[in-house]
């Protein structure tokens, strides 16, 4: 059993605190991490997906904005978008995790018949491996000889040392949904003060001025959760979202204003 606590690990890496580290790989609560890792496979779904609906449908709202057009015609457009664009991404994540997880499978299939059916030529290629990694070649035949008395952990050590595949236990399906509940919620958010402007009219507030503030706010934050997955700085990364953001607002605007005459 695997008994250091993985979060506590990068948490000391990140802080480059030996004695936290030392700790975190004498934890014993694994369950409690396994538990946590299984919620946590999704984030990647949920950020991304968030982060792609913001952005795509304030684009949207600042096209509009900048062409100076009804609200109505903001409300149209965001949601056309929602949907639209929603399913696309939840599609293209479904089948992109799909394809992906056939594609390991098939590899495993084949390194375990190589496994089993010439194993001569599976020792020799893990132990190439290891001499090319530095490693000598007594130690590497040793380190070899070993491993193959395991055929299940050699044939995960060849995915990762010949085929570079760290396979992973994803649903597509769970994914795909995750995507999209995402999508609709966090992209909603541009198109909140457009809805209550129609629900309750006349309270005389600038639409486009609230959104991009509540669009702002939404960015820093999915910005700052994206580390959860990259492991970086939670304000630099939520203030590189909100500008990245900004600067695909700040073009939709834009070529809304240029074409203005048009519609």
């Amino acid at each position: 059993m695997i008994t250091r606590n993985l979060d506590k690990a990068r948490d000391a890496f990140k802080n480059k605190n030996i004695e936290a580290s030392v700790k975190a790989h004498q934890h014993k609560n694994v369950r409690a991490e396994e538990r946590h890792s299984a919620a946590g496979q999704y984030i990647k779904s949920l950020v991304y997906g968030g982060l792609d609906g913001t952005i795509t449908t304030f684009a949207v709202v600042a096209g509009v904005a900048g062409a100076a057009l009804s609200p109505g015609i903001v409300l149209i457009m965001g949601f056309a978008n929602l949907i639209g664009d929603g399913l696309s991404m939840a599609m293209g994540d479904y089948l992109s995790t799909k394809s992906e997880m056939e594609y390991q499978t098939a590899e495993r299939e084949r390194e375990t018949w190589e496994v089993q059916n010439y194993p001569e030529g599976e020792k020799l290629e893990l132990m190439e491996l290891y001499i090319n990694k530095g490693m000598d070649k007594e130690d590497a035949k040793i380190v070899t000889d070993i491993i193959s008395k395991n055929k299940e952990a050699w044939v995960d050590i060849m995915m990762v040392e010949e085929l570079g595949i760290i396979e992973e236990k994803e649903s597509p399906i769970k994914n795909a949904l995750v995507t999209f509940a995402s999508f609709l919620v966090f992209g909603f958010i541009p198109l909140i003060t457009y809805v209550v402007s129609k629900l309750i009219p006349g309270r005389g507030m600038n639409l486009f001025v609230a959104s991009s503030v509540l669009t702002a706010a939404t960015l820093f934050t999915l910005g700052a959760l994206k580390v959860r997955v990259t492991g970086r700085n939670w304000i630099v990364s939520g203030l590189e979202m909100l500008l990245v953001g900004g600067l695909t607002a700040a073009a939709a605007y834009g070529i809304g204003t240029l074409l203005s005459g048009v519609a």
